[in-house]
């Protein structure tokens, strides 16, 4: 019993110190190590690419969050109280209303009233032709997240490629019997290139795809609502 008992005191001593020498998270995640044990400046370099890349990639999608929200599009409480003023013929105050409005809503509706001489026909197809415009320009601004989506995961695949060719001439290098240990840095740049790409990827492409889907469909109820305050205009001009 005692000879096994050191048996396996001798066998579990180097752990602690095999855990004591493994590289950490800073390690693992945003470096990039050459076979001798130096910084490879090129993997490290898209690793850092990758990570600037995620950090505007969630300040992007706070900010469009931000911009595109439903109250900055059809604000509730602005369009009843537009209703109430154009029902009342108070046309005037409607407009100095509206004008004052950053919403989409009132974007529409300030083009529309600027139309009124023209009559009914016309201040539709003002909200129609706004409403378009400004879902056009709100869509511009959600691209870059579609092109952070896109563009991200190839860089990941750049750095894959590129560590794998750093691998094989390690391979080449030693004549075919490399060390384990020497492959890490290519196969490790190699992965968390990968790695980092998919962080960027994912996130942007479901938040473009909630964001558009979200922007299309309040845009259509803001142009609905401008539309039906402006029916009291119908068979007047001037």
């Amino acid at each position: 019993m005692t000879g096994i008992a050191e048996h396996l005191i001798a066998t579990l001593a180097p752990m602690p110190t095999l855990a004591a020498d493994s590289p950490g998270f800073a390690e693992i995640f945003f470096l990039s190590r050459r076979a001798d044990g130096g910084l490879d400046w090129v993997g490290s370099g898209m690793i850092w690419l990758l990570v600037a890349m995620s950090l505007v990639n969630v300040s992007l999608i706070a900010l469009r969050a931000s911009a595109d929200r439903r109250s900055r599009i059809l604000p509730e409480g602005r369009v009843a109280e537009v209703r109430e003023l154009v029902e009342r013929d108070r046309f005037r105050e409607a407009i100095a209303l509206v004008g004052g409005d950053a919403s989409d809503f009132g974007r529409m509706l300030a083009a529309a009233f600027a139309k009124a001489p023209s009559g009914h026909a016309e201040m539709v197809r003002t909200v129609e032709q706004r409403a378009e415009e400004l879902v056009l320009l709100r869509f511009r601004s959600l691209e870059w997240l579609n092109i952070l989506g896109q563009v991200s995961p190839m860089i990941g695949l750049f750095g894959t490629v590129y560590g794998m060719i750093v691998a094989f001439q390690t391979i080449a290098s030693s004549g075919g019997a490399a060390d384990p240990a020497m492959l890490a840095g290519g196969i490790g740049t190699a992965l968390v290139t990968t790695f980092w790409g998919l962080v960027i990827a994912i996130p942007a492409l479901a938040a473009y795809a909630t964001l558009r889907n979200q922007v299309d469909a309040t845009s259509r109820e803001a142009e609905d609502a401008a539309i039906a305050i402006l029916a009291p205009f119908q068979g007047k001009a001037g």
